[in-house]
């Protein structure tokens, strides 16, 4: 097993071996699959001399309260058939996060395929994702939409300008490079664009863009929105109901802090009625990406809470730190630390007697710190406990907004 940076001359063919083997090809294409690496950190793992796994991590910012975090998306690991079961993608995995911490990125993102291979990499699950799916004629707006502009995927630059400005969330992630945004832009047939340019300088102010896998009928489903204030928001309504006419279904999925059951027409009447249909009207749940922290003191000095002030000491397990070879240039963060909640949050190895301690891995202290769930929560489901006092304590502190990357990862 070796591990090595990703050439794209001479590892091409293996990497579109490995999607073709794996099934992910679809409608990608190699030209895109050719692109989309250029877009971070590409390494590959060999065995018995050919590549055999690959995965990518891409430099990204991630929106913490007011702050933005410098972080990284774990955007591809990829492993073909003969190489499964070995070890390949875990340490593969962990080697590129070492990177990436060294580099400065404090914590990391990653949309997973299922609960539990990632986990053994420190992360732990994050907020759910809620998707609609519901007829456009049941929308409950009462504005009228505007004639909107059509965009195409030439347009990708000032839509991804655009997206990089929407509307500020806790947990929204942001893509260093335009590269993933443009690839997601051109990976589905059907996709198309509509909004509105009312800035001052006539690029998108608000915006959405969407697939289709039946142009007739649908269902559609809304990729991205881009949108500031409540007006353009409903104004993008207004433009989906529009196409109830002719489209049964379309896909969205809820945008951050926004709960769009209050938009439907008798919702739960339309999910009776439409049952077991072509064009059923639902809503899932899903926590589909997962969090962790690589820099525990950087990711505490971003961190100002306005709850009372609650110090501790943390012992904190990294299940990454065996599958890092001895040379990695980071370790993770497992450890012994005095921390500190509040205006001025930091994390100081060590530990002090006289103050209460929480025990977690950094799975569930990640959760805790993005606020996926509270303190008191995880003790119930995931790796984490502590004096039922410090627990209610840190509840009372870290009152955050449910965190959403708003975007693919």
């Amino acid at each position: 097993m070796r591990f090595r940076e990703y050439d794209p001359d001479a590892d091409r063919a293996a990497a579109h071996r490995i999607w073709r083997e794996i099934g992910w090809m679809g409608e990608t294409g190699e030209e895109l699959l050719d692109l989309y690496f250029t877009g971070g950190r590409t390494w590959v793992a060999e065995l018995e001399g050919e590549p055999e796994c690959l995965a990518q991590t891409m430099s990204a910012s991630v929106r913490y309260l007011e702050e933005e975090v410098p972080a990284a998306v774990l955007a591809v690991v990829a492993t073909s058939h003969v190489a499964r079961q070995r070890g390949l993608a875990k340490r593969l995995s962990a080697h590129l996060l070492a990177l990436d911490a060294a580099d400065g990125a404090l914590l990391s993102i990653v949309g997973h395929f299922d609960q539990g291979f990632y986990n053994r990499l420190g992360f732990g699950t994050g907020s759910y994702d809620v998707v609609f799916e519901f007829d456009p004629a049941t929308l409950i707006v009462s504005d009228r939409a505007r004639t909107p502009r059509r965009f195409t995927r030439d347009d990708w630059a000032i839509l991804h300008a655009a997206h990089l400005a929407r509307r500020p969330a806790h947990g929204r992630c942001n893509y260093t490079s335009p590269v993933h945004f443009r690839v997601e832009m051109m990976h589905h047939k059907n996709c198309f664009g509509l909004g509105y340019c009312d800035t001052p300088d006539g690029s998108p102010s608000h915006c959405l863009w969407l697939d289709a896998d039946n142009m007739n009928e649908g269902p559609y489903r809304v990729e991205w929105m881009v949108f500031h204030t409540p007006e353009q928001f409903r104004e993008l309504m207004a433009l989906l109901r529009s196409f109830a006419d002719q489209v049964r279904l379309i896909h969205l999925q809820e945008p951050p802090g926004l709960q769009f059951q209050d938009l439907l027409s008798r919702p739960l009447r339309q999910r009776s009625i439409t049952r077991q249909s072509s064009f059923e009207n639902a809503a899932h749940a899903v926590g589909g990406w997962q969090v962790r922290l690589l820099d525990l003191a950087g990711a505490l000095a971003r961190t100002h809470l306005a709850g009372a002030p609650v110090r501790f000491n943390l012992v904190l397990h990294d299940p990454i730190a065996d599958l890092l070879d001895d040379g990695a240039p980071w370790r993770g963060i497992g450890g012994e630390y005095v921390v500190e909640f509040g205006e001025e949050s930091r994390a100081i190895p060590g530990s002090t007697a006289a103050l209460p301690t929480l025990t977690a891995s950094v799975n569930a202290f990640s959760r805790m710190w993005f606020g996926v769930r509270a303190a008191s929560d995880l003790a119930y489901t995931d790796d984490l406990s502590g004096p039922p006092e410090l627990l209610q304590h840190l509840d009372e502190t870290l009152r955050l907004p449910q965190p959403n990357p708003d975007c693919e990862v």
